[in-house]
């Protein structure tokens, strides 16, 4: 995980996690509408899932 795709995480985490798949692109957007923390908490634990490529 690098230093762009944390700070991208904080800022806008849906685009942080566009190559990770379709259904982590729209769980991580929804979380983002109902709050920022939410959404960035998700982007973060999914940039940081080994098992995920």
């Amino acid at each position: 995980m690098s230093i762009w795709r944390v700070l991208l995480a904080i800022n806008f985490p849906p685009l942080s996690v566009l190559d990770k798949g379709c259904g982590s692109i729209v769980i991580v957007f929804l979380l983002w509408i109902c709050g920022w923390v939410p959404g960035t908490i998700a982007a973060l634990v999914i940039l940081n899932n080994p098992d995920r490529q």
